[in-house]
């Protein structure tokens, strides 16, 4: 299993440390460092910065939001960075969700898995350099009747296959992500769950496309939190705001992927509890309703022998790829846990 390192939203807070962290798990021999984009920073250019002050690790999407960008764009941009890192950039894509798409984007969002499906094709097949012609239901390219011509991406990857991702939640994006890409970046992963609300709908992705999950990247992310065992309840009260937000906040009420992934987990009663403080204004009382298990569950809390057993179990489960998010009140508290994880790695025997 293979670590990786998440650094976020940019203009969360902490951007003034993320290029060290970025420098430090390349040094530690993270695999990859992932930026995300809501409707504040993008990714694209975040990870450029990092690719130029970096040398081994991977950059990677997580994500680019389909809805901000044509297909073609994606395929440029995607291009561009793996050239101008050397071949380390994995391109991650997903649907976002209901508000930001209509209310950031301007994109209604009706039939995500078929705009999905569409767009990874029509990605695919620009960044192999093939002439560009498309029919679909959400895309035609060219546009019939006009001076449109299908052209060829000028640009050279510096790999003829860059490494497509989908963020996916619901079982069946889930499926669809097996059958249609290279991995799957994940959120809120339970080593206890994962199997039935993730891992068997990838693998009948995979069949359907004739395929094992073999050379598949399941790669979820988790926040890391060190410290003492005895601590864990207070280590876990660091991530309610975050957890609040996602089972709370996140989407509308009646389409929140993370609040129906809670309820998957077993935690029906909670999760509506959960969205009900929070979309009413009451955060602090979301965060509250918010079980410790639920917490420790899906985050890495605790010493290192503690983290490499909750490793031991996401590699059992069938992670490849473990993303981790550290959290602390300082740039050397970032640090140490990033060297907590590699040797939590090692003392897993997982490295």
């Amino acid at each position: 299993m293979r670590l990786g390192i998440n650094l976020g939203y940019w203009g969360a807070g902490m951007d003034s440390d993320n290029l060290a962290v970025a420098q430090e798990a390349d040094r530690l021999g993270y695999s990859v460092c992932w930026a995300a984009e809501a409707y504040g920073s993008d990714a694209a250019t975040v990870l450029s910065w990092v690719a130029a002050q970096t040398e081994r690790i991977d950059i990677g999407s997580a994500i680019f939001q389909i809805p901000a960008r044509t297909p073609a764009m994606t395929a440029m941009t995607a291009a561009t960075l793996d050239s101008l890192s050397g071949g380390r950039f994995r391109l991650g894509l997903g649907v976002s969700g209901p508000q930001v798409s209509e209310g950031w984007y301007g994109v209604k969002f009706d039939k995500p898995l078929a705009r999905t499906r569409e767009y990874v094709d029509i990605v695919r097949k620009a960044m192999s350099r093939e002439r560009l012609s498309y029919e679909g239901e959400h895309w035609t390219l060219p546009l019939p009747g006009g001076p449109g011509k299908p052209l060829k991406l000028t640009v050279h990857p510096q790999r003829e296959h860059i490494p497509l991702y989908v963020a996916a939640i619901g079982p069946k994006n889930l499926q669809q992500t097996g059958e249609i890409a290279d991995g799957a970046l994940l959120i809120f992963p339970s080593a206890d769950h994962l199997e039935e609300t993730a891992i068997a709908h990838l693998r009948a992705g995979r069949e359907k496309a004739g395929k094992t999950l073999d050379g598949f990247d399941v790669c979820p992310t988790l926040p890391l939190a060190v410290g003492a065992d005895q601590d864990v309840s207070a280590l876990a009260d660091m991530f309610r705001p975050y957890t609040a937000l996602y089972v709370g906040g996140m989407g509308s009420p009646k389409q929140n992927f993370y609040n129906q992934l809670a309820q998957r987990m077993g935690y029906g009663k909670e999760a509506a509890e959960i969205q009900e403080k929070y979309l009413s204004g009451d955060k602090e009382g979301a965060a509250a309703a918010i079980p410790e298990r639920l917490i420790d569950q899906t985050t890495l809390l605790g010493s290192v022998d503690r983290i490499a057993d909750r490793m031991q179990a996401y590699a059992a489960a069938g992670v490849t790829t473990l993303t981790l998010a550290p959290a602390g009140f300082s740039l050397e508290d970032r640090l140490a846990s990033l060297r907590a994880g590699t040797e939590a790695l090692e003392r897993a025997g997982l490295a």
